[in-house]
């Protein structure tokens, strides 16, 4: 069973992560914000693209759902932190993540 203090802790651990207030939550960000941590603490939401909600939410339906309304139809999925272990935590967390990094450029050589 995994809890806030382990998701701060595995956030806080990939590279280049911040952490900061965002509204009643805390978002941890890297080039964009990736979760973000309920104030009571059971619950986080993680950003994905909609196929990688989809399949996290028909695997495991008791720990994923999407987010209601409008952020849960782009990828936004609440994890209960009750519901996974602190393993499937940070897969979870790392693949938010590295959904979050920032796109690298194509760059052309000068001729």
């Amino acid at each position: 069973m995994a809890t806030a203090n382990d998701l701060r802790r595995l956030a806080r651990a990939l590279e280049g992560t911040t952490e900061a207030p965002h509204f009643e939550r805390t978002a941890f960000k890297v080039a964009r914000i990736y979760a973000t941590l309920a104030a009571d603490g059971k619950s986080a939401n993680l950003m994905y693209p909609p196929d990688e909600q989809e399949l996290r939410c028909a695997m495991l339906p008791a720990a994923f759902a999407p987010v209601p309304g409008g952020w849960g139809r782009n990828g936004a999925t609440t994890v209960t932190l009750a519901a996974v272990s602190v393993e499937q935590l940070e897969e979870a967390l790392r693949c938010a993540w590295s959904y979050a990094l920032p796109k690298l450029r194509n760059s052309k050589k000068r001729r």
